[in-house]
């Protein structure tokens, strides 16, 4: 399977109306997975990087629900990015997946959903083991 076949771009759809927009999303409905953990990234600009790690548990969904930014996704054999400039769409990025957010615009608020809560032991953090436990 492809990385771009694992790592699912997700259009949601737009409920809104005139009196403005609204986008759901449902855990276990519109993404793969039940919701532990929500979080959000803001403040950044276009010369910070975020992420730069993999999880051994976790999948994650991102959304840019305000302005923009890039996600580098690798498995260490592919590599795709993923502008995220859109409210409604998502990137899926299940487990063992390295990913880099980067390339914010001042107005950026990137939405992470997690399948799990906070555990620093299920991270990689660092890219030469990641390359090797994918090996």
């Amino acid at each position: 399977m492809s990385l771009r076949d694992k790592c699912s771009i997700i259009e949601f759809k737009d409920l809104g109306d005139e009196r403005g927009k609204l986008v759901v999303v449902e855990g276990g409905q519109s993404i793969p997975f039940d919701i532990k953990r929500v979080f959000y990234i803001y403040g950044s600009d276009s010369t910070v990087v975020r992420g730069q790690h993999a999880n051994r548990e976790s999948e994650f969904m991102l959304i840019n629900v305000a302005g923009k930014s890039k996600v580098r996704i690798t498995d260490s054999k592919e590599e795709i990015i993923v502008e995220l400039n859109r409210p409604m769409m998502g990137v899926y990025i299940p487990k063992m997946i390295w990913k880099d957010m980067y390339d914010f615009s001042a107005d950026s608020v990137l939405l992470v959903l997690a399948s799990t809560h906070y555990d620093g032991s299920e991270y990689i953090r660092d890219y030469e083991e990641y390359k090797r436990e994918m090996e």
